[in-house]
């Protein structure tokens, strides 16, 4: 974008006055294009045209008298320069929603827009009665869940939270356990009348095993059935909610969350006192969000709100 020039001028992160001269449509325009690195994807996150978007990025370079972004075949990349005013634009967007949630005050309720991350399975069946009532309680909020078989970046602010099902290994984030939570095969009443009872582990080779895709696990946690020592998988789907539809259908035998079972009175547990996987629910955040009271007080709110849904769905 233009020709090179020299790096991001010392005096420009040093100086609050020199900072001042961006204003926050320009924080917001850089920190979109520098987290998606694509002006289409920014634009589209924004609602800008991406010509608009390219001319503001280089407007701001001109601005800065530096070189920000470089076009590779990966999208747009942020140079040193811009890495350095990444740091201070993150800075800048924190500080302004902190000041933004202690002026509304706490007494207000939660307002504004949320996006949170969710594996399939937790947003199936758990997340909709738990936000239901967030959103009850606070009028002023819109919460947005994203389910996606996939892991969340939160540094591409792809969501302003995620639950996960395993520790994230590496990036600035925070992380607090919401609760564990238990598995168990299962089978459709119909379809273990039409093949018979299971009373062990070996009897499960011969029948049809519904579950992922083994080559789209996107993480360990989910392999299930290597697990239990089960590696042939005759119906699989990436999203829990198409097994769960399968194994309704008397497809097969398959694993299960229990907080499911409520939703799928067809089915039927199966070996529950030798055959249980424990898993646990993580709730993952940005760790330059502790000063965001809106998010704080909504992250308690999801977190007791899972526990006691999860509690209420496994009780017997």
């Amino acid at each position: 974008m233009g020709k090179e020039k020299r790096q991001f001028p010392k005096k420009v992160l040093q100086n609050c006055k020199d900072e001042v001269r961006m204003n926050w449509d320009d924080v917001r325009i850089f920190l979109s294009v520098a987290r998606q690195e694509s002006l289409s994807a920014a634009a589209k996150l924004l609602r800008l045209d991406p010509a608009t978007l390219g001319r503001r990025i280089a407007r701001l370079e001109r601005e800065m008298d530096a070189v920000l972004f470089v076009k590779s075949p990966q999208g747009y990349v942020l140079t040193p320069a811009g890495e350095q005013l990444r740091t201070h634009a993150e800075a800048a967007e924190q500080a302004m929603t902190g000041a933004l949630s202690e002026v509304r005050g706490a007494d207000e309720g939660l307002t504004g827009t949320i996006r949170l991350g969710a594996p399939d399975g937790c947003a199936t069946f758990l997340l909709p009665h738990v936000i239901r009532a967030i959103v009850e309680a606070n009028p002023g909020l819109s919460v947005q869940i994203v389910a996606l078989p996939r892991v969340f970046n939160l540094s591409k602010r792809e969501a302003d939270m995620a639950i996960a099902v395993s520790r994230p290994r590496a990036g600035r984030l925070r992380l607090q356990k919401i609760s564990n939570y238990s598995l168990h095969l299962a089978a459709s009443a119909e379809y273990l009348d039409r093949h018979g009872p299971i009373t062990s582990r070996d009897d499960l080779k011969h029948h049809n095993l519904v579950g992922y895709i083994p080559d789209m696990i996107f993480d360990r946690e989910l392999d299930y059935l290597s697990e239990l020592g089960l590696e042939t998988v005759h119906m699989a789907s990436n999203l829990v909610s198409v097994q769960l539809g399968l194994l309704r259908a008397g497809a097969g035998i398959g694993v299960v969350h229990d907080f499911a079972l409520k939703d799928a009175p067809e089915l039927q547990a199966i070996l529950p006192e030798s055959v249980e996987l424990t898993r646990t629910f993580w709730l993952i955040r940005h760790a330059d969000d502790a000063r965001v009271e809106r998010l704080n007080r909504f992250a308690q709110a999801l977190t007791e709100g899972m526990r006691a849904e999860m509690a209420h769905r496994t009780r017997a």
